[in-house]
């Protein structure tokens, strides 16, 4: 009976989820806005963040602003759906997108984090326990604002993607220069500085330059350019000023 139970609980649970998003979907349905993450048709996103930002939380899938944005550039820009085997490693995992991603049959799904329990296993990505070539594709976002030694996660995370294989490194771009004093630990001197009090800079536009010390090949992308038109980012509650870092590590060719 136990064992019944057990076998029971996570898809009455699962039937549950679906029932909510499926009235969630109908109380919040329109054509006035549409959320790529979760492919709802509603008629606002909602307000969100400390200093609140309209347009900001889909109310289906709680997806925000950069979540929809990556998740039409992974879509349109990327191999990560086209039913080729993968191994992907998801770092500071996303619900909406770990849901997704677990249901794909040709992706060899791995969710990682420091401190968040529900992700499939505990990983510091300054020390990440992998070998070599481990994966084919990373996807990273808003993460390495809160790590210490960003530079070495990011050598890490170079070092366990295979040759040839590409990454999502997203983070906040709030200045002209990263600003970063590892000296400043109190809490309340950190939001005051850095937005945020468990954030340890702020990014600016010389990120890049971090990721090509690291070794990858990078390509940055605005909101417009991944959309194409200003009027889809309107409709799918984007900013103008968000920015994708598509990074490669490029294959080298044995010289004989």
């Amino acid at each position: 009976m136990k064992s019944l139970l057990k076998k029971t609980k996570p898809r009455l649970f699962q039937r549950i989820k679906h029932l909510k998003r499926f009235l969630k979907k109908i109380i919040f349905y329109g054509n006035t806005k549409h959320c790529p993450v979760c492919n709802s048709h509603i008629r606002a996103f909602r307000t969100f963040g400390e200093i609140p930002r309209p347009n900001a939380l889909c109310p289906i899938c709680d997806s925000l602003e950069r979540h929809r944005l990556d998740w039409v550039f992974l879509k349109r820009n990327t191999n990560l759906l086209d039913k080729s085997p993968k191994r992907v490693l998801h770092i500071g995992a996303e619900p909406e997108f770990e849901r997704k991603l677990r249901e794909c049959r040709h992706i060899n799904y791995l969710s990682a984090d420091l401190n968040d329990s529900h992700a499939m296993i505990k990983m510091d990505i300054t020390n990440i326990q992998y070998p070599d070539n481990s994966f084919d594709i990373i996807y990273c976002s808003h993460v390495l604002e809160h790590v210490q030694e960003d530079r070495k996660a990011m050598r890490e995370i170079y070092r366990v993607l295979k040759q040839g294989g590409w990454a999502l490194l997203q983070v906040p771009i709030t200045c002209e220069r990263t600003f970063e004093d590892p000296n400043i630990e109190d809490p309340q001197e950190r939001e005051k500085l850095f937005g945020q009090h468990d954030h340890v800079r702020t990014y600016g536009h010389d990120y890049i330059d971090r990721l090509r010390e690291s070794g990858f090949t990078v390509e940055k992308l605005t909101s417009e350019e991944v959309l194409g038109n200003t009027s889809d980012l309107v409709y799918m509650g984007m900013p103008k000023n968000e920015f994708v870092f598509f990074c490669q590590k490029i294959a080298t060719r044995e010289v004989f």
